[in-house]
């Protein structure tokens, strides 16, 4: 068995450190094979990449994205991976204990392969438990975390395993053989944001369990993922690196789901946006009203 852990990046080369770091304590190390995307990055990571014996680098010109580069990265080591292979992917802005591969492995095995997502951890927080897996309702096109349905003492405490609608980048373990049989990434569709969401929601559309790992943990800094706080409105909007693309979630809306949901994906996502800014306007109103 082999692990292929595919980490996409883009400067931020002391992450980039600290992860190859992290994956080279792992209790199953010498199971491990260390892909590297290195888009375009211009703070020395080509260097550091270079002088790394157990890495392998593709290159990038700076335009791949998450999608692309995930997409090249599996093009690359599909052609290598027998039937009994991982995939791994992976942020290099986590670090993680020596047993959090084994964790994945061991988990997808015993729910019959699945694809097996992690929790996240942010560092200084009480609870520490930030995130641990997307539910998606398709039809009012609306994502939410699952830790937001937990108890107080459930976020403290929490099960062992989770069941979820889909599965991010942020360290996601899928049996290698699934890119084969259902496809790698659509980056000229979804070249960055809901392109991991894809990915593992067509999988689960297969009959491929989503899965999370209470036991699976990356920890992360403060600020992490699609925090799109510093965007002006038009780049929150329309931007590429901002997760609330109104162009890219049409997209994905009409990707994923039943045939019926996927055609009609347009028109819902119109009328949930004008009825989800109505009442954002009247809560407005309201409160100004009560302010006079």
């Amino acid at each position: 068995m082999t692990v292929y852990v595919l980490i996409p990046v883009f400067n931020r080369l002391q992450h980039t450190k600290r992860v190859v770091d992290c994956l080279r304590a792992q209790s199953i190390a010498e199971k491990l094979a260390i892909i590297i995307v290195n888009d375009g990055s211009t703070d020395g990571t080509a260097e550091y990449l270079r002088s790394q014996g157990d890495v392998v680098e593709i290159r990038g010109d700076g335009n791949l994205w998450w999608g692309g580069a995930i997409e090249e990265a599996l093009k690359h080591v599909l052609p290598s991976c027998r039937s009994e292979d991982y995939v791994l992917f992976l942020n290099n802005d986590t670090w993680f204990d020596e047993n959090y591969v084994e964790t994945l492995v061991q988990t997808s095995i015993a729910n019959g392969g699945a694809a097996v997502g992690s929790v996240i951890h942010e560092e200084g927080r009480d609870p520490p438990l930030v995130s641990i897996g997307a539910k998606i309702n398709i039809n009012r096109l609306a994502v939410w975390d699952l830790l937001s349905e937990l108890s107080e003492a459930e976020k403290r405490s929490p099960k062992s395993q989770y069941r979820v609608d889909a599965l991010s980048g942020r360290g996601t373990l899928y049996p290698a053989h699934l890119f084969r049989r259902y496809g790698r990434t659509r980056p000229s569709l979804l070249p960055h944001y809901l392109a991991d969401y894809e990915i593992a929601m067509r999988f689960a559309r297969a009959g491929v369990p989503l899965v999370v790992s209470s036991k699976a943990i990356v920890y992360s800094p403060p600020v992490y993922g699609n925090d799109a706080s510093s965007l002006s409105w038009r780049k929150r909007m329309f931007g590429r690196r901002s997760a609330h693309n109104v162009f890219q979630r049409l997209i994905f809306y009409s990707l994923v789901g039943s045939p019926v949901q996927r055609m009609t994906a347009p028109i819902r996502m119109v009328y949930f946006s004008c009825s989800r800014a109505f009442s954002t306007w009247r809560s407005l109103a309201k409160r100004k009203e009560g302010t006079i």
